[in-house]
């Protein structure tokens, strides 16, 4: 129940016809569901890890059966193909499972060694829940992006308090119902509260012990400012301006196919799609001429045959027309499409050549199916460029050596790097996903992603008396003298 009569309309981004209306969350609403799921936590903690693998691997065949209903949802909201919400499922399915699956086995007690004068000690360290962990996620990928906080904080043992975008509500809602009609026992441990910015402004105001957060960099530092002021552990996932790179000895084929699905799926809102590509210049004219075939054989649109939908957020829209005729005037070729494909809510694909370094379409995140292919003298001139940008996310290299391949990726800045793809680290649960700079900061997915979500907590126990108590005012200062020249003697050698 909740005591306000406030409501908000979510649009198909399609047509803009209503969909549905959900519940504002104001303050209050939002403490009681901290508060329910800090009381619900700590059964959940309390269980053994294998209990919690099972719990979580019930609820992801709950969310398998119902997954024509979530990619309904998904679709509905976003705009985007059904096939694309159902890949968007099945992607969410793979990390939970892992998750679930591995989490008493990274977040079990270890021993660790100890050192000379701490023999006497046996040492240890275990990762423990946070408590309650506060989830504010994106409208792009209303399921798979968020889970990758909500599944791996409820796999290390905490609850979590969901707050999706205003857009994507419904997602966040469903979500929530299929886990307490899952694991009954423990309902309330996954709450959504749905509202405007207001809400998750109020989230991370409720004394959660985490906020993960996925966004632009602008709200980003908004809602780290709030985090400040009670300390409030934070991490951010803020998107990107990805790069390619494609050698002289590429597969063009291959690396055509790719750049198009990476620039142009889900209409470009991926925060890890390809914006820039830097070919060397041998292969640039051809690469191009492959892209552009691909990309002008595929039309965005509302019915099953269509490539991609609409833009799911319509103010988005105004930024590709921005940056697309930016670059036009400051010299860039349109190979395809151009300023004119920019008609909301469809857009179109646009491939430019030649955009200056500082424009905006090579320096913002452009978030829209518009794809850069710049040519370069060499790889050395394309990994300097590709790191230029202030963000960090992800990138790809694509090379006729897996090797060679590898060894460019090493040299990127990027959290993320596939060689002879796009995104697929994306699909690979045990790697995890973050950035540097402007794409943020911290991780989720992966090993790092579940010890994210705890907190480390070390400890000794002492075995036996030490030879030299040296934590006692009773040893003598000779003692003391004769540990300090014992250990000069050590470390010289050593």
């Amino acid at each position: 129940m909740t005591d306000t009569t406030a409501v908000f309309a979510v649009h198909s981004p399609a047509t803009g016809e209503p969909i549905a209306e959900h519940p504002v969350a104001g303050p209050e609403e939002v403490s009681r569901a901290v508060a329910r799921a800090r009381t619900a936590q700590a059964g959940w903690a309390a269980l053994p890890a294998a209990r919690r693998r099972d719990h979580l691997l019930r609820w992801k065949r709950a969310l398998a059966t119902e997954l024509d209903a979530l990619a309904g949802v998904i679709a509905e909201e976003t705009g985007k193909p059904a096939g694309d919400a159902a890949l968007e499922v099945v992607l969410t399915l793979e990390h939970l499972a892992w998750a679930a699956r591995n989490a008493g086995r990274v977040l079990r007690r270890r021993t660790v060694g100890t050192g000379l004068f701490t023999a006497h000690q046996r040492a240890s360290l275990v990762h423990r829940p946070l408590g309650v962990v506060g989830v504010i996620g994106p409208w792009n990928y209303p399921l798979y992006t968020p889970m990758g906080s909500v599944g791996y904080a409820l796999a290390a043992g905490n609850a979590v308090v969901f707050k999706p975008s205003e857009l994507t509500p419904g997602t966040g809602v469903l979500l929530a119902r299929l886990f307490d009609g899952a694991v009954p026992e423990h309902a309330g441990l996954l709450t959504t509260v749905t509202g405007p910015a207001s809400t998750g402004d109020a989230l991370a105001r409720s004394g959660v012990d985490k906020l993960a957060f996925t966004g632009s960099p602008g709200t980003a530092r908004t809602v780290m400012e709030t985090c400040a002021r009670t300390l409030t552990p934070f991490l951010a996932e803020c998107g990107g301006k990805d790069a390619v790179i494609v050698t002289a000895d590429a597969d063009l084929e291959a690396a055509a196919d790719a750049i198009v699905w990476g620039a142009l799926s889900n209409a470009g809102q991926t925060c890890a799609g390809v914006e820039r590509v830097y070919a060397v210049r041998p292969v640039h004219a051809a690469l191009c001429e492959r892209v552009v075939e691909r990309a002008g054989a595929l039309r965005p649109g509302a019915g099953a045959d269509s490539a991609y939908g609409p833009m799911t957020l319509p103010a988005q829209v105004a930024v590709v027309e921005r940056h697309v005729s930016g670059a036009v005037a400051e010299g860039a070729r349109a190979l395809l499409g151009g300023p004119g494909s920019v008609r909301g809510p469809y857009v179109s694909p646009v491939v430019l050549t030649g955009v200056p370094e500082d424009a905006a379409a090579m320096t913002e995140e452009t978030f829209g199916p518009v794809v850069v292919i710049n040519p370069v003298a060499d790889v050395d001139e394309a990994v300097e460029r590709a790191n230029a940008s202030r963000y960090a996310l992800g990138a790809a290299v694509f090379c006729g050596s897996g090797r060679a391949g590898a060894a460019i990726a090493a040299r990127l800045r990027a959290g993320a790097v596939s060689v002879n793809s796009v995104l697929g680290f994306a699909a690979v649960p045990a790697l995890p996903f973050g950035g540097a700079r402007e794409s943020g900061f911290g991780r989720i997915h992966g090993e790092e992603g579940l010890r994210a979500f705890s907190s480390v907590q070390s400890m000794t126990v002492q075995r036996f008396a030490p030879p030299i108590a040296l934590t006692s005012f009773a040893v003598p200062a000779a003692t003391r003298e004769r540990a300090v020249r014992i250990a000069r003697f050590l470390h010289r050698r050593r």
